[in-house]
């Protein structure tokens, strides 16, 4: 009985220690958890604080927070058509380009989902090498056809250019999901009497809408922010919002506040489009699509 007391003794000094072992994890986690947020937010808190602030005191006066607070960087990007044309320019073809590159990912990935063929494996890897091409590679030769076609200045030029990157990416998530949905749904429907479409519109997308929000939130991030082929590709009618930002430079020197204001509004739609599929985005995350 003796000896057994003696080994029994330890254990709540073991069981009191594991409080404390978990409590410093705790805040370690929480130490680095803020730490990133911190990293994460100050830029854009820097852009934010910079909208509302004039040139002058952005220039020659450091400070957390304005000290002569103006909506007047946000009033000369509403007051000027040059300016938000460009958010409306940037959002008709990234609009554009979204809904034509699911089209053409949807019926792409259900065929490399559910059938072999010879060569799917090479003609899949192909796609995504064109995902992994820099922008540059394409310019000249978009430049040229473009310019044969008259297509040049035009929101539909940029969105087929784009899509040349979105559609590989597209398929290659949606692929995924469309992998994980159990084949003997389709045996079904087709023994019910469904035709393909009538089955692949009302039963099968439903169970891929998680990874079609996921594809289509990845599309409009590149589209938008996309800046080398969308500048070269328009120069007045289709101009986009990230090459109207470049007018800030003038001999007077950097309007800062003007493009700190064009930077946070530029924020704003792709916070939305987040906002709005940020379940879908998880759900790909937890099933390893993403």
């Amino acid at each position: 009985m003796a000896d057994t007391r003696a080994i029994a003794e330890p254990l709540p000094l073991a069981a009191a220690a594991r409080p404390a072992v978990a409590g410093t994890r705790f805040r370690k986690r929480t130490l680095f958890l803020v730490a990133y947020l911190l990293f994460a937010i100050l830029p854009v808190y820097w852009m934010v604080n910079m909208s509302f602030k004039t040139n002058e005191e952005i220039l020659g006066v450091f400070s957390l927070w304005p000290r002569e607070f103006t909506f007047a960087n946000y009033l000369t990007i509403f007051g000027d058509p040059s300016w938000y044309s460009g958010y409306i320019n940037s959002l008709i073809y990234v609009t554009i380009n979204v809904v034509m590159s699911l089209l053409v990912a949807l019926p792409a990935a259900y065929a490399f989902s559910r059938y072999t063929f010879i060569g799917d494996k090479h003609v899949f890897f192909w796609l995504l090498t064109n995902r992994m091409t820099p922008p540059a590679i394409f310019l000249l030769p978009f430049f040229q056809l473009y310019t044969t076609l008259g297509l040049m200045d035009t929101h539909i030029a940029v969105a087929l250019a784009h899509m040349v990157f979105n559609v590989p990416l597209a398929v290659w998530i949606l692929e995924g999901f469309m992998s994980g949905v159990p084949r003997e749904i389709d045996e079904t429907a087709y023994i019910d009497g469904y035709s393909f479409p009538r089955f692949f519109l009302t039963i099968f997308v439903p169970l891929i809408k998680a990874g079609i929000g996921v594809a289509a939130f990845f599309c409009f991030m590149f589209s938008w922010v996309e800046l080398l082929m969308a500048r070269t590709l328009t120069s007045v009618n289709a101009k986009p919002i990230v090459a109207v930002m470049t007018r800030t430079v003038s001999a007077a020197g950097m309007d800062w506040g003007v493009l700190a204001a064009a930077g946070v509004l530029t924020i704003v739609p792709g916070a939305i489009v987040i906002w709005f599929v940020r379940h879908y985005i998880a759900k790909g995350f937890a099933m390893g699509r993403v």
